[in-house]
């Protein structure tokens, strides 16, 4: 079983929280590949995606952070982008800093 199931499943150890997350992470840069945004989901982990201008230096324009709970659900589907926003689990700063359509990653019951 994978630690994104067991975390479905309801594990909560650090140690699953983080590998779920850190996959989903991944994921993300595979599904939506580039430079513009950067999502973090501390302290476990923060990747770029979606194309557009590249950022190399400093703080990037486009920011996405969450807590890792919000993270995988929303990248399950169990949270929908505009209920995670409307509920302040999502925090985006930039015009491009949105992953609606992009979301979710992988569809689990």
């Amino acid at each position: 079983m994978s630690a994104l199931d067991r975390m479905l499943d309801g594990a909560r150890d650090r140690a699953t929280i983080a590998m779920a997350t850190r996959f989903l992470l991944e994921e993300l840069a595979v599904i939506a590949p580039g430079n513009t945004v950067e999502v973090r989901v501390p302290p476990f982990g923060a990747t770029q995606c979606v194309q557009g201008p590249r950022h190399t230096r400093g703080t990037p324009p486009n920011v996405i952070e969450t807590d890792p709970e919000t993270w995988v659900m929303l990248a399950v589907g169990r949270l929908s982008w505009e209920e995670a926003r409307a509920q302040s689990r999502v925090t985006a700063s930039g015009a491009r800093a949105n992953l609606d359509g992009i979301l979710p990653l992988v569809r689990r019951p």
